[in-house]
């Protein structure tokens, strides 16, 4: 038998035709050949019926999968839309590129550059984007739902001074971090968002839920931190219920670990495979809203994101209850998370990646470095940045650089001079590595109004500067 014996039956000209022609010389020799080529016909034309057949089943699947329709690439808008961009000139070209391409998706309505934008996958960090009824899982980031909190205590700054050695032995007994990380046997900690539903709509979360409670309350490496501060009010907040004076705060930043992890990989993942975007816009694939997996994506989105709540929660409850203190006041903002509100009278999908809400009134923070201030801002609701801010400093300087930039004695002399006690954290994550946080509120007075500064202490970060996992 030959290959144009096989092709007179409708095989086509390729590797399946080979791998057919091997089989009937190899499996079949001994039959008459009219019979293998009938047997190899009905193989063609009813492949799911040989499936299962030992000799025949890989072609079959093989023919199956052939036989599929191919997804047409989706083709991007032509024109490059208009966006609104805070601080331009201190925004990285790779960013505005990053930016212009997700303005381009057909599904993309808005968007706006943060003045703390820099490149990430996918959407830029300190990129916002609102899309028509589908959310981008890289639009969304990998660490789903992170998040800043603050706790403002009953303690003046003076008794922290005093202190400092006690805040110092307290952040390290209830703080864990790190890549991995969490609490076993009786360490762990408890929260109602461990009995959530979602964890059972598939197999995927089922199997995170133990991991999820492992690491309740622990905080992953990279960037994030919990850190003792001082929190200076100028002037009385009548909002906030706090008057004008120095207070000792709680400030932390981290997300929804392993859980928000495995999540972003595994939907992205999907994503890709259901949206066929051009290989350079491939990172910015999104999922249907109206579809079943892109449903699934969007509660186990939220899920991630009420997990890191939860965290801080924990976080804030055993340190607060470690140093004996009443809290006055707290506020918490996230970003790396998608919501649906209204632009311009339509129900829109805003995705904000390192970029915090700042709806009117709304409340937020805005952290400088593990030496520069931090800011607590009200939102002004400026509708061109939708509702947004920057999420922090932004890096100037990329991981690698800054390790090999920055000089540990450089690193100690200002934590020193700024009285600052670092606890782990590496120089991937050193002062030097971000913008000037001043540059940036300078950037966006249109769209926060400051109503307090805190000033770092003690900062804990991972020992390695692992990155989030």
């Amino acid at each position: 038998m030959t290959g144009k014996d096989l092709q007179q039956i409708g095989y086509a000209q390729g590797p399946l035709l080979g791998q057919a022609l091997h089989l009937a010389t190899h499996h079949f020799a001994q039959s008459e050949q009219a019979e293998t080529l009938a047997l190899f016909e009905r193989l063609r034309l009813e492949p799911a019926a040989f499936t299962a057949d030992p000799i025949l089943g890989d072609l079959a699947q093989a023919l199956l999968e052939a036989a599929k329709p191919k997804a047409e690439t989706i083709a991007l808008k032509s024109e490059q839309p208009e966006f609104a961009i805070f601080g331009e000139s201190a925004i990285e070209a790779g960013a505005r590129e990053q930016m212009d391409l997700a303005m381009r998706l057909p599904v993309s309505v808005a968007g706006a550059l943060m003045p703390d934008a820099h490149q990430g996958y996918g959407l830029p960090i300190g990129g916002v984007l609102a899309t028509r009824n589908a959310i981008i899982p890289y639009g969304v980031g990998v660490d789903i739902g992170c998040r800043m909190a603050l706790s403002v205590f009953d303690i003046p700054a003076e008794h922290f001074e005093k202190h400092r050695s006690g805040y110092k032995r307290e952040l390290i007994a209830y703080t864990s971090f790190g890549a991995g990380n969490g609490f076993k046997g009786k360490d762990r900690a408890y929260h109602a968002v461990l009995e959530r539903d979602e964890f059972g709509m598939n197999k995927l979360l089922k199997n995170l839920q133990d991991k999820a409670f492992t690491q309740l309350g622990s905080s992953g490496g990279g960037n994030h931190f919990v850190e003792w501060g001082i929190i200076q009010f100028d002037q009385d907040d009548a909002p906030l219920g706090i008057k004008a004076g120095k207070y000792l705060a709680l400030l932390t930043h981290s997300g929804s670990r392993g859980l928000g992890a495995t999540i972003a990989g595994h939907y992205t993942k999907l994503a890709k495979e259901l949206c066929k975007l051009p290989p350079y816009a491939a990172n910015l694939a999104w999922l249907d809203l109206d579809s079943e997996v892109g449903q699934e994506y969007w509660l186990a989105m939220n899920l991630a994101g009420d997990y890191a709540s939860a965290c801080h929660e924990v976080i804030h409850r055993k340190l607060s209850k470690a140093i004996g203190a009443e809290v006055l006041a707290k506020v918490e903002n996230h970003h790396n998370f998608a919501w649906k509100e209204t632009i311009n009278g339509e129900t829109l999908i805003v995705h904000r990646k390192g970029a915090t809400p700042a709806g009117a009134g709304v409340m937020g923070i805005i952290p400088g470095s593990m030496t520069a201030p931090g800011f607590l801002v009200r939102g002004k609701g400026e509708a061109s940045s939708l509702n947004s801010a920057s999420h922090g400093a932004g890096r100037q300087m990329s991981r690698t650089q800054a390790i090999k930039n920055v000089n540990k004695n450089e690193l100690r002399a200002l934590l020193q001079d700024r009285n600052v006690t670092l606890i782990g954290g590496g120089l991937d994550e050193a002062p030097m590595a971000y913008k000037d946080i001043h540059a940036v509120m300078a950037a966006q007075q249109d769209l926060v109004d400051v109503v307090a500064k805190f000033m770092p202490k003690i900062v804990r970060m991972a020992d390695d500067g692992s990155k989030e996992d």
